[in-house]
Formats: structure tokens, sequence, C-alpha cells
């Protein structure tokens, strides 16, 4: 098995992506109970963490608790919201209209950057490489990756609803490779 953790809260006023928008103080405090919970549950022996800061930040708090080292892996970054990236949300809707919340879809490439379809085509190349990954694994990472995991699984077709998998900041999931599935574990 190998895990995938989501990195910890942090300002959601600004547009995420591959910004330097750093973890609140909650989240780094529900950053340090999922590593609790690690810690007595799980015998992780490699960390892989997203180089975006609120993931680093985590894998941070993570390593410190577990004693376990963390390397960077930038194939786990989230989806690259390319000029919109770590600016406010407000300022992000002024000025790129069609870019709010309410507006893109799947397909929608953001300036500079790509789309959560681009997104799933990266992580599906990706999730050949963590089906043979060794166990043990924790991997670092923002919510939607993840959640393009839980797509390409359950074969399920690819849509706008973040929610649906239940990706909670600092969660914690379960790949099992032999069997390619993925669950929420905490």
């Amino acid at each position: 098995m190998i895990y995938l953790m989501r990195h910890g809260q942090d300002d959601e006023t600004y547009v995420g992506g591959w910004s330097n928008v750093s973890l609140l103080p909650e989240g780094r405090e529900e950053v340090k109970e999922s590593a609790s919970w690690i810690k007595d549950n799980l015998d992780i022996k490699r960390i892989l963490v997203s180089d975006v800061v609120r993931a680093v930040q985590s894998a941070k708090i993570v390593s410190e608790v577990i004693n376990v080292p963390y390397q960077l892996e930038e194939k786990l970054r989230e989806q690259n919201k390319g000029l919109l990236n770590g600016i406010p949300k407000d300022d992000a809707y002024n000025n790129y209209p069609g870019y709010t919340d309410k507006e893109i879809t799947v397909d929608t490439v953001f300036p500079e950057g790509e789309s959560l379809r681009n997104l799933y085509e990266r992580i599906r190349e990706y999730l050949e490489e963590l089906l043979k990954m060794q166990d043990d694994t924790l991997l670092i990472t923002h919510r939607g990756v993840i959640n393009m995991i839980y797509f390409l699984l359950n074969n399920k077709e690819l849509d706008m609803d973040k929610k649906q998998f239940g990706v909670e900041t600092a969660s914690i999931h379960e790949l099992d490779q032999k069997n390619k599935t993925i669950r929420k574990v905490r």
C-alpha cells in the first residue's frame, strides 16, 4: 500500500494551483494531527512531496513527527493555474473574465497554465509509476491530484465536483496498488 495525504489548510481567498500560499495556523495543526495518526497506524519508509509551498510545509511537519526524510516530486503538483496562481480570487475574477469557479469547465485552460483535463492526463501517466511504487510510501500532494486518482481508478468521467471523494485538508487515502483501488482512511 501507498498513502496519499492532502496538504493542510491554506488561505482559500487566493487561487491555489502552483501558488506560494502558505499553510494557515489551523492547517499546521491538522497536519500535526494527521502526522500523529500516521505515526501510530502506518509504517512509512519514504515520503514524496509536491514542490508547491503548502505541500512542502506539510511534509516538513510530517517528516519531523514520523522521523522520515522527504523528497520533492514535481509530478505531484496541483493543476497549474498559470497567470492566476497565487493571486487573490477577487483580482482573478476581475482581471480574467470567464475564470470564476462557476464558469470554468474541465476543458478550461488557464492563461499560461493547464485545464483540469490536462491535470487528469498528467496524473493518468504518473499513475503507472504509482502502481509500481514501493509499499509504505507517503505522497503529500493536493486535492486535485488525489481526485484524479479517484476518477481514474473508479473509471468515473471527469467533472468539476471537487468534494465528491472527501479529499479534505490533511486527509489520508490508501492506494492499494495490487487491486488498483483507493479509499479514504483518515
